[in-house]
């Protein structure tokens, strides 16, 4: 007999079941909420998430770009609202002739 042991096969690599993500920009989450309730505000944080995510590395890219564009598509609609706000009231005003029956 031989002194010669097979050696036992290497255990195999510890894989990590929670492997551990870049993380998700905090102002990219927040642009997307505030496009719903300040649009100005999405349009703020959007741009600077933008910012850091390129610098960073972070995730969060995808989030940021839908911020922007909804908080610029609602601030957009916002002006047009209020631009047809005013019309409304300077043509009423208009039309009434500036008499009055007093």
């Amino acid at each position: 007999m031989s002194d010669y042991s097979p050696v036992p096969p290497p255990a195999p690599a510890y894989q990590n079941a929670y492997a551990v993500q870049a993380k998700t920009n905090v102002l990219a989450i927040i642009s997307l909420i505030a496009a719903f309730v300040m649009p100005v505000a999405a349009i703020v944080t959007g741009h600077i998430a933008m910012s850091q995510i390129r610098r960073t590395g972070e995730q969060g890219e995808g989030l940021a770009k839908a911020g922007l564009i909804l908080g610029y598509v609602f601030t957009s609609l916002g002006v047009l609202f209020v631009i047809a706000y005013i019309l409304f009231f300077v043509v009423l005003i208009a039309t009434q002739g500036g008499s009055s029956s007093y």
